[in-house]
């Protein structure tokens, strides 16, 4: 990479790094250091929600799934709306009334301490398989830039991220989340124009093609349970993870506890709302124009330049050849983008629709190489060839600017730096309220508690550098972390919802809960297997109606 493009990078990073622990001096309090003495305006809260979610993962993983899918996944988010409105008027205001470090604090006070602890302990399954996955996004990059093994590249970023995390606690890790969205909002814009500039069609042709090539298709309305991006399982599949993961993640429940008051909180999670569709669409036209790009421009017939490598190496008469057809694909695919482009500039509805129909053609003609070229991969290289991670970088590496390519590689690391650093304080804070302080050492001074802290946050940190190293092989990134939260947020939100009924006992709130972990586990490992955004409707509803039978067969209640 170019010295100016390091330049931006390391200076980026600095000045984030050096910011968020100034304001993090003095803390030597537990509430401090976990929830900033609630003390944080809500402004500072909702973009430290945006950017906890707003990781590396997205700019590396959705825009990618954007190059390969188009637009469908934005109807992931059509539930998010929905969702906050109903946690500003139940969860927010119960969780932020109480006091509490954590949500599953509450669980103690309305069921019992065994649904308390499993809940957490699900909770730090699923958010530190999580973590790990945030955390392979800028591995990937590095892999992807400089050659190195994936392993070494987890290390480059996941150490100082651990260390600036135990240093620094949530006020560091929220006025990092606060700059690192302005970066990434500028770099989106940035990419984007830099992408209409360089595309030698007018926008309005540009998007033609991508349309041609079913890449803007925002809506699907086909009823399925095996089909992940649909209306329907982003309104009503989309809402319950939403509810879940806003509602009773500690990872985002943490951030809406360091607000001044019930008002502040319920403003923070608006943010989201109002903004976070938008902003994902964006992402997401960043993948579309990119491959409009590709139709003028020569693509890799792999974009990971590591397989590439090996399977020329393992079987070069294969890959030469294969090589051989996807450049006369790709020429061909170019002169059919062309016509699309005149035909469309003209106006001309007959040429138009003859031009569509060629274009579609040799588009599946590029796709179907580049599907026997992942292959050669799979029976070559014995390693999962989805490379749709590696598109955005090898885009931005050898396509951007000079200066424009270090500040989105900037906004990837400050991305996921911060994401991180929320995910591994929220991880410590779950790890020491809800086991330590209640099963180990329930009396301890402060700075007991706050040295346990930063050692959970290094294991945590750890962890999540061994998931890290094999999350990138598994696809999608951003469809990864998905499927992890998904097998667990659903049942998690179940028992959330049973504590808002007073009826439910903490039997029925126990063993609901097994149930619903068993009903997303059969399903998901069972065929068909069903799409993971129901995954969450499924548990909670099994969650609800498992736990009232079993109130009802008992015959106990308990309330708070």
């Amino acid at each position: 990479m170019h010295p100016l493009n390091w330049a931006v990078v390391i200076g980026w990073l600095a000045y984030v790094a050096i910011d968020g622990l100034r304001r993090a001096r003095g803390t030597k309090h537990l509430e401090g250091y976990l929830l900033a003495s609630r003390s944080l305006p809500w402004w500072a809260v909702g973009l430290s929600v945006m950017a906890t979610q707003l990781s590396a993962i997205t700019m590396i993983g959705t825009t990618g799934q954007g190059a390969v899918d188009g637009m469908r996944f934005v109807q992931f988010y059509f539930g998010l709306p929905v969702a906050m409105v109903i946690l500003g008027v139940t969860l927010v205001p119960f969780l932020h009334g109480a006091k509490v470090y954590t949500a599953y604090e509450y669980l103690e006070r309305r069921f019992d301490a065994k649904t308390r602890a499993l809940t957490a302990f699900l909770f730090l399954l699923s958010r530190g398989m999580s973590c790990g996955t945030i955390l392979a996004a800028p591995a990937v990059v590095f892999s992807a830039v400089f050659g190195w093994p994936l392993g070494w590249c987890v290390a480059f970023m996941g150490v100082p991220t651990v260390l600036y995390t135990v240093l620094g606690g949530v006020q560091a890790v929220t006025w990092a989340d606060v700059k690192q969205m302005a970066l990434v909002t500028v770099a989106i814009v940035a990419v984007v124009t830099t992408l209409l500039v360089r595309i030698p069609v007018s926008p309005s042709a540009a998007l033609h093609i991508a349309g041609a090539a079913g890449r803007l298709q925002a809506f699907d309305f086909t009823p399925s349970l095996t089909n992940t991006y649909t209306f329907w399982s982003g309104i009503i599949g989309g809402t319950f993870l939403m509810l879940s993961y806003f509602g009773t993640d500690q990872s985002q429940v943490q951030r809406y506890l360091t607000a001044r008051s019930v008002g502040e909180a319920r403003n923070s999670l608006l943010i989201s709302a109002y903004w976070k569709i938008p902003l994902q669409a964006m992402i997401l036209l960043i993948g579309v124009l990119v491959f409009v790009f590709y139709q003028f421009e020569p693509s890799p017939m792999l974009f990971n330049p590591a397989h590439a490598h090996r399977a020329q190496q393992a079987a070069p008469a294969a890959y030469g050849a294969l090589q051989a057809r996807y450049d006369a694909a790709l020429g061909a695919r170019r002169a059919a983008a062309d016509a699309l482009a005149r035909a469309d500039d003209a106006g001309d509805r007959a040429a138009n629709a003859a031009a569509v129909a060629a274009f579609r053609m040799q588009d599946s003609a590029v796709a179907s190489v580049r599907a026997q070229a992942l292959a050669l991969v799979d029976s070559t290289v014995h390693e999962p060839s989805k490379d749709v991670n590696y598109i955005i970088p090898r885009f931005v590496l050898e396509q951007l600017p000079l200066g424009l390519a270090g500040l989105f590689i900037a906004g990837v690391m400050a991305a996921a730096m911060s994401a991180i650093a929320a995910e591994l304080n929220s991880l410590a804070t779950a790890t020491v309220i809800d086991f330590y302080r209640r099963w180990v050492r329930p009396e301890a001074p402060d700075a007991h508690f706050l040295n346990v802290s930063k050692a959970a946050t290094a294991f945590w940190g750890l962890f999540a550098c061994g998931v890290a190293t094999f999350a990138a092989t598994l696809g999608s990134l951003i469809e990864v972390v998905n499927r992890f939260g998904s097998f667990f947020y659903g049942s998690i939100l179940g028992v959330f919802l049973l504590a808002m009924i007073r009826q439910a006992s903490a039997a029925g709130a126990f063993v609901g809960l097994i149930a619903g972990m068993s009903a997303v586990a059969a399903v998901n490992f069972g065929a068909p297997k069903v799409s993971f955004l129901w995954h969450n409707v499924i548990g909670a509803v099994v969650v609800v109606i498992v736990g009232m039978v079993v109130t009802l067969v008992t015959g106990t209640r308990r309330t708070a």
